[in-house]
């Protein structure tokens, strides 16, 4: 799943994002960080990450129509809201 080498949060957001959807995920991710949550990407904290979560949620909710996808997505970036 995610690598060993990446520590910070905001690389782990965006490694499960490429999983999703592919090399422009970065993007993706910095776009959503400073758009709905008014922050530099690599300031994201796990005090953000649920309300980034919903943000991203819905937007790949809309671009996709399989909701198990949705769910997996919405799971595996949970995981990374755990204590």
């Amino acid at each position: 799943m995610m690598a060993a080498t990446q520590n910070t949060l905001y690389e782990k957001v965006v490694d499960v994002t490429t999983e999703y959807l592919g090399p422009a995920s970065e993007r993706f991710i910095d776009r959503q960080i400073r758009t709905h949550l008014d922050k530099k990407p690599q300031e994201l904290s796990k005090k953000d990450l649920l309300k980034l979560i919903d943000w991203l949620k819905l937007v790949l909710a809309m671009l996709t129509e399989d909701d198990q996808t949705v769910d997996d997505f919405t799971s595996d970036l949970l995981f990374l809201a755990k204590p």
